[in-house]
This record gives C-alpha cells, structure tokens and sequence, in this order.
C-alpha cells in the first residue's frame, strides 16, 4: 500500500499534516504508549510484538512530524485487523489523547477500509465497548452497522461489546 497524505484540521493555527501508511517495527513503543491511553483493559507490548509477526494481522498508523518536515515522524493513531477467510476483523483503533476530535480516526479507517478492499475481502467487523459512543458513532459513520452484543466482554466482565459490520459489495 502507497502512503497516503491527508491534510486535517486542528485547533492549532496551522494545519497538521498526517500520513496514513502500513505499520512498521520501529512503531510498536509508540503503539504500546497509545494503547495505554485508549485502553482499560490494553493489549501487551507482547501481544503487539506478536501480531507484527503474525501474516494474518494488518496494521497502519497516522504519523505526524512535530516541527514540519524536519522533525522525526510520530504516531498519532494506529489500527489493525486480521484477514481471515475473505474477511476483515478489525482488532483495535486507537487516537494518541493529544490528536482526538480532529479526524485521525476517519482516516484510520479510511486507510484501512482501502486495504481491505483491495484484498477483495466482501466485509468487516468489528466489537465496540458498548458506552464508547464516540467510536460507535465514528464506525457508523463510515457504514458500519450495529449487528448483535457480546455479553459481559470488556472490563473484566462489566460492559457488553457492540458487535458491528460492514458489506462492501
């Protein structure tokens, strides 16, 4: 997959230019720093480690370069799936706190949704903490629609899951 440039507003005065690309090795601390952030219950940097290994597993992340071109790239999001069976599971999405509310995640998806695509998988799911409301509403904006409940599955079983999909043809 070719890099792919957005250009997103913030609140900054000027704008932030982020790229979506597949991740790499060298973005798994960075990843492991988000997912802290995101997450009550995160995956561990071993678990990350391992998926970067895995064939199956896709990941991208949106990087932005504090201090213009010269500075060195950071992550401000990252999101993965596993292709399986002609089918897309999306595992996690996640926004650095610092990048939230400015489009991040659309292009997330966005990236991802075009990998997809162009494997010629026929669909996509994925769960949702079922209070997250800001996630459920950013999945169903980019068409995804509310399927069925995975009782008791996150919080160490306090919080029902949102089980949702997408069909692409």
């Amino acid at each position: 997959m070719t890099p792919k440039s957005y250009f997103i507003q913030n609140d900054m005065p000027t704008l932030t230019q982020y790229e979506y690309m597949p991740a790499c090795a060298e973005h798994i601390s960075q990843i492991c720093d988000i997912e802290r952030l995101s997450f009550s219950e995160p995956w561990s940097p071993e678990s990350i480690e391992r998926e970067f290994g895995d064939s199956l597993a896709r990941y991208f992340v949106a990087v932005y370069r504090p201090g213009g071109e010269t500075g060195c790239a950071r992550v401000a999001g990252y999101c993965g799936y596993w292709s399986v069976v002609g089918e897309a599971h999306i595992t996690n999405i996640a926004v650095h706190p610092e990048h939230r509310g400015h489009g991040v995640g659309a292009g997330l998806i966005k990236a991802m949704q075009d990998d997809i695509i162009a494997l010629g998988h026929s669909s996509a799911t994925l769960e949702v903490r079922e209070d997250n409301g800001a996630a459920i509403r950013l999945y169903e904006r980019h068409g995804f629609e509310r399927a069925g409940r995975r009782k008791k599955y996150y919080d160490h079983g306090k919080k029902d899951a949102l089980i949702m999909w997408k069909i692409f043809i």
